[in-house]
């Protein structure tokens, strides 16, 4: 029980100051100050807020999967001692940066800036770099025998159509 409050609170501090935090709230303060320009249409408010909730909901699965199915956190100094192959992960191998993308997409809407367009480019850029220098190769010796089994049938950014049906996978 104590493992599992630990994960919990890790979790929910990584999330809120660490890299979704960073990512959605405080950089995109740091460029937009919030600022929603004058005369937007309700069409991109509706829409920014779809995509906004649209990616809100596979980063919070994804951190209930690592809680719960992984035993552990998201926060790679504090990971999961099981490979997360349940819930989304057995469509699309990296569902938490495939919705903060969609969230920061929305983002983009609704402040309708130049400058937030830029940065979800290099937020993209910088997902797939940190996926493929830093957690595919850590995931291939931390779990040598699941993980290439895993790689080579789930895709990483556009989701299969059918869930994977693996070992472990639920």
């Amino acid at each position: 029980m104590a493992t599992l409050r630990r994960s919990v609170v890790v979790s929910i501090l990584f999330t809120v100051f660490g890299g979704p935090g960073i990512v959605l709230v405080y950089l995109p303060f740091w460029i937009t100050r919030f600022h929603i320009p004058a005369g937007e249409h309700v069409w991109q408010t509706v829409i920014a807020a779809a995509l906004i909730l649209a990616g809100l909901t596979p980063l919070f699965d994804s951190i209930r999967q690592f809680i719960y199915s992984g035993r552990g956190t998201p926060m790679p100094a504090v990971p999961a001692e099981h490979l997360v192959v349940s819930g989304l992960y057995r469509y699309v191998r990296n569902p938490m940066y495939v919705g903060v993308l969609t969230a920061v997409a929305g983002e983009v809407v609704l402040f309708w800036s130049r400058d937030m367009a830029i940065y979800d480019v290099l937020v993209v850029l910088g997902f797939h770099m940190f996926v493929w220098l830093y957690e595919e190769p850590t995931l291939a010796r931390r779990h040598p025998e699941d993980y290439p089994r895993y790689l080579h049938q789930v895709p990483h950014w556009l989701p299969r159509l059918t869930p994977w049906q693996g070992p472990h996978a639920q």
